[in-house]
């Protein structure tokens, strides 16, 4: 994987927009990881626990949840785009979040990602919307897309 691309300033971003920016290193998926989401949440629904009975569920296996899938993106993203410089960052939020396909247990997952917009902010930040698709390898259907807000204060 090729680094991430670095942002020290709000034009660097502007300047960005409408960029592709690149994909962040695969992500196996296994059933610890599932699992322990599920304990996290409290949704231990057989589809993502139950190995034996997803086996003979419509998937033919456990599936990850698809907040999980979304959950990924804080560690997935910075792997594309970094902003520098800065001297606050925070996690604004996401729009219209679709999850398209399932992630079978042993799913292999990668983010990529494009700047979308950079907006000046109404408290004074700058709000970067990036467009983030989960892409499953070996699938051309993606398992989630996503736009992820984020504002960053300089």
């Amino acid at each position: 994987m090729a680094e991430p691309r670095v942002f020290t300033s709000a034009d660097e971003l502007r300047e960005a927009t409408g960029q592709e920016l690149g994909t962040s290193d695969w992500l196996e998926i296994d059933q610890k990881r599932i699992d322990l989401f599920a304990d996290a949440t409290g949704d231990h629904q057989w589809i993502h626990v139950d190995p034996a009975r997803a086996a003979e569920g419509p998937f033919g296996t456990t599936i990850a949840h698809g907040y999980l899938t979304l959950s990924l993106l804080p560690s997935l993203i910075p792997q594309i785009m970094r902003v520098e410089g800065m001297r606050m960052g925070v996690n604004y939020g996401v729009n219209k979040v679709r999850f398209p396909s399932p992630v079978p247990v042993g799913s292999r997952l990668r983010a990529r990602a494009t700047l979308a917009e950079v907006a000046t902010a109404s408290d004074g930040g700058v709000q970067v919307a990036a467009k983030v698709t989960v892409e499953r390898e070996g699938e051309s259907k993606p398992v989630c897309v996503a736009e992820s807000l984020s504002r960053y204060y300089w």
